[in-house]
C-alpha cells in the first residue's frame, strides 16, 4: 500500500475518503490511535491514507483535483 495524504485533520480525512470511496479506489486509514495518544504533537505520526500501490497516482490526482476545488489549498500527498 501508499500512503496519498498525510492530515490530523480529520474532516479533510474523511472528505479523501469519500472522493476516493466514490471513484471506486479502496483506502484505509492508518496511524488515528498512535497520532491521538500524542496529542498531535508528532508530524511524523499524522493519520495517514493509503491505496493499493496500482492507484497510487490516480488517488492522488483526484485528490489534488478535489481539494482545489474544495478550499483552493493542496493536501500534503508527499506522505
Amino acid at each position: 500500500m501508499k500512503d496519498v495524504l498525510k492530515t490530523p485533520d480529520p474532516v479533510k480525512m474523511s472528505f479523501a475518503q469519500h472522493v476516493l470511496e466514490e471513484a471506486g479506489i479502496d483506502c484505509a486509514v492508518f496511524d488515528t490511535a498512535t497520532s491521538s495518544l500524542y496529542g498531535g504533537g508528532f508530524s511524523s505520526l499524522q493519520p495517514r491514507l493509503a491505496v493499493a500501490d496500482e492507484d497510487e497516482h490516480q488517488a492522488k490526482a483526484l485528490l489534488l483535483r478535489a481539494f482545489k476545488e474544495a478550499d483552493g489549498q493542496e493536501p500534503d500527498l508527499g506522505a
